[in-house]
């Protein structure tokens, strides 16, 4: 195991991310493909999330190594981030917790446009009225 490379990193990440979500996944009831339980979608999304870090590390051990430089002041302006973004939607709306996330994270990148930011932060909203009114999630948008 090479911790310092990029590829076998993100594929290790990935196994584990598809295994914790699988395994709660698994907890629902799946159902069958006629009629699909709360548990089966997510439980193929892990499966197909799994089988993709199992070929990411695979291959990582078959090409040239990519080294993975940590960035701890960005790990913390995505924490930061993520944590705004759970505050802000819990005492205030979830839209806003949206643009607060966009706005706060990509901070973190190498260049900042808030033209992008605000695409961004449409999109993102489009996706959270699509979960709502077409699959009928319960999301506390308003």
């Amino acid at each position: 195991m090479n911790f310092s490379n990029r590829n076998f990193v993100r594929g290790l990440f990935l196994v584990v991310f598809a295994l914790v979500f699988g395994g709660a996944a698994a907890r629902y009831p799946l159902g069958n493909f006629a009629r699909f339980g709360p548990g089966l979608f997510p439980l193929l999304i892990s499966g197909c999330l799994l089988l993709i870090g199992l070929i990411t590390v695979v291959r990582a051990r078959l090409v040239e190594p990519v080294p993975l430089n940590y960035n701890f002041k960005n790990i913390l302006i995505i924490m930061v981030a993520l944590c705004g973004f759970v505050a802000v939607s819990h005492f205030l709306n979830m839209l806003l917790g949206i643009v607060f996330l966009v706005f706060s994270s990509t901070l973190a990148g190498t260049s900042y446009s808030w033209v992008r930011n605000v695409k961004i932060s449409v999109g993102l909203i489009a996706v959270a009225f699509a979960f709502k009114h077409l699959l009928g999630l319960s999301l506390p948008i308003l």
